[in-house]
């Protein structure tokens, strides 16, 4: 009843391959975009801006170009983390050695040093697979950590590795407040989501998936599987290192090597799992579920000890909040293995059906 298609029709190519070809999709994601870019600016508070919308929607990004990798090419990759450094401190040299460095072109240049380096460490694709490919691009990751480290000119010859950056503007608007980071990350985000949707239902993406599925099948009907696998290192490296860009610029604005560790590599693939693979719309569920639930259980639980009478440290919660976040990920995975995404779609599926019995 709420989501019937019987009366929609196409009448030529270009209508019937629309992005969203239902006019209930169109009018949700309309609403959804007036919700995050004209409502919640006006609403939210600076604790909100900062704790969740912030790292939210940088964290979306970066779990959408994982997902092109592992998700739509079936490449699994640890090195995320690395990657994300990468595109930080490459933005971070073009805007600090540059005067007058526009902020997107700094954002895109680091997320061109991303590719290089993803392309690089994703040449042992093309010869080895599964966990084997998983150490490679580890080892990624432990590379990045000792340059950034060890080799001064990255971080002007500061010794510890630490590097701030401060005035930053677009357009000659100053963005200095929660609202005005938050409304470009969104937009950032929003545009890259949408190169990205059509780039996965396009040739390429094809391809990718093709690879993924089986990819002896794919060489033989033609598919190059270099070109496959080096294109989808080099998409998803440069979106995770404009995500790396917003997340050193705008959320940590002072930061060092270890702000990019393998725990970080980590929790980008537990967001792409959780949220679904080889899907889109995965990312931005995935990126919810692993930076709401902390913030929840770590307010939830001091509440609940209280209500039984019981305190409960800081450190003990710390560690309570850990358990049950990790019991949950692998309670989900055994529950719903495909994701979030999955849970979305049958959602759907109901929908179309309601309010009969099926």
């Amino acid at each position: 009843m709420f989501y019937r298609e019987n009366g929609q029709f196409k009448t030529n190519y270009r209508a019937d391959q629309q992005i969203f070809p239902i006019a209930q999709d169109r009018i949700a994601m309309a609403l959804l975009l007036v919700l995050a870019f004209v409502v919640v600016p006006f609403t939210a508070s600076d604790y909100l801006f900062r704790a969740i919308l912030i790292p939210f929607v940088i964290m979306a990004l970066a779990a959408l170009g994982v997902n092109i990798l592992v998700g739509y090419c079936g490449q699994i990759s640890l090195g995320s983390g690395a990657f994300m450094a990468v595109g930080a401190y490459g933005a971070y040299n073009f805007f600090a050695r540059i005067p007058g460095m526009p902020l997107i072109p700094t954002l895109i240049l680091g997320g061109l040093c991303a590719t290089v380096f993803g392309i690089l460490f994703g040449l042992p694709s093309l010869r080895v697979k599964g966990l084997y490919l998983a150490v490679a691009t580890l080892a990624a990751q432990f590379f990045a950590d000792w340059m950034f480290l060890r080799i001064k000119w990255f971080t002007l010859d500061n010794s510890s590795g630490s590097v701030a950056v401060s005035n930053l503007q677009v357009f000659g608007l100053p963005l200095d407040s929660d609202v005005s980071k938050y409304l470009f990350c969104l937009s950032m985000l929003a545009v890259i989501a949408l190169a990205a949707k059509n780039l996965v239902r396009g040739a390429i993406g094809r391809e990718w998936m093709a690879i993924r599925d089986m990819d002896v099948a794919a060489a033989v009907i033609g598919i190059r599987p270099m070109y496959a696998k080096l294109s989808a290192f080099a998409v998803s490296s440069f979106i995770i290192g404009v995500a790396g860009a917003l997340w050193a610029f705008f959320y940590l604005g002072a930061w060092e090597p270890g702000a990019f560790s393998v725990d970080l590599s980590f929790k980008l693939l537990f967001m792409v799992i959780i949220g679904g693979l080889g899907s889109v719309m995965g990312g931005f569920f995935g990126a919810a579920f692993i930076v709401i639930l902390p913030i929840v259980l770590n307010q939830l639980l001091p509440l609940l000890a209280g209500l039984t009478g019981y305190e409960i440290s800081t450190t003990a919660a710390s560690h309570a909040e850990l358990m049950i976040f990790g019991g949950l990920i692998v309670w989900f995975l055994i529950v719903e293995p495909h994701g979030l995404a999955k849970l979305w779609s049958t959602a759907k599926q109901k929908l179309r059906l309601w309010p009969f019995p099926h």
